[in-house]
């Protein structure tokens, strides 16, 4: 079952119905201006052969104890090609995974590709993490790779991870520790829309933001969270947040 809107009254949705078919009336709200449309293969491209796989590593994290339960709520934000939404949802037949991503050309590519797979228990749709349709207390748990390091708010976006998670629901966000490092795909995809393109003013920075240890932990410690885990391995730090 796929959570339902916070704007709309109670009712039973089909996990094999779209998200973006719910979603659609949000959509003419979020511009076009963005890197991640226009040149939205070589982001794919990036996520899929230049960007750690993290798939591994999120799942012993989140469900230590063994896999996650029949009927877990998954949400990633900021999917982009739907890289983990579609892994969880394959490794993972029994969830419902939602991925959100404000660029609809990388959810198209999500959408073909959980055709491809076959996958009926994962759906796709373009919102905007700083402003999420959904309800309160939406989801178990809580995915996000690459995201904060883009996003004008950190704040407000962390504030929306914790007001959709259910009690209970747990958070695991991934970001880059190098800027220079994690600059890589957003100078690659500058040059090539200024190549392509004779359009500007594009939403997304030049440069990658990253945060020092202390900071990274101190975005999340904002919010009452029963339980927060802060970590770094190789190119990545890592937090881990439990909602009460």
């Amino acid at each position: 079952m796929q959570p339902e809107l916070a704007t709309t009254t109670s009712k039973t949705i089909e996990p094999r119905a779209p998200a973006d078919s719910i979603l659609q009336k949000n959509s003419a709200t979020v511009p076009k201006d963005s890197l991640f449309e226009h040149v939205a293969w070589l982001y794919a491209f990036c996520r899929e052969h230049l960007f750690r796989d993290d798939t591994q590593r999120m799942v012993a994290t989140l469900w230590p104890d063994g896999g996650a339960l029949p009927g877990t709520q998954l949400i990633e934000l900021g999917c982009g090609p739907g890289f983990y939404s579609l892994r969880f949802a394959k490794r993972f037949p029994e969830i419902f995974v939602t991925g959100v991503d404000r660029s609809e050309n990388q959810l198209a590519w999500a959408r073909r590709r959980a055709v491809l797979q076959r996958l009926d228990n994962c759906s796709f749709a373009r919102v905007n993490v700083l402003n999420l349709p959904f309800a309160e207390a939406s989801f178990d748990v809580l995915i996000a790779s690459r995201l904060l390091t883009i996003l004008p708010d950190s704040d407000r976006a962390v504030a929306e991870m914790y007001r959709v998670l259910k009690a209970g629901g747990r958070c695991l966000i991934a970001e880059p520790r190098y800027a220079v490092w994690a600059s890589i795909p957003l100078f690659a995809m500058w040059l090539l829309a200024s190549i392509t393109h004779s359009g500007n003013g594009y939403r997304e920075p030049r440069s990658a933001k990253v945060f020092p240890p202390g900071s990274f932990e101190k975005v999340f410690a904002a919010h009452p969270w029963t339980e927060l885990k802060t970590w770094q391995d190789g190119r990545y730090q890592y937090a881990l947040c439990r909602k009460g």
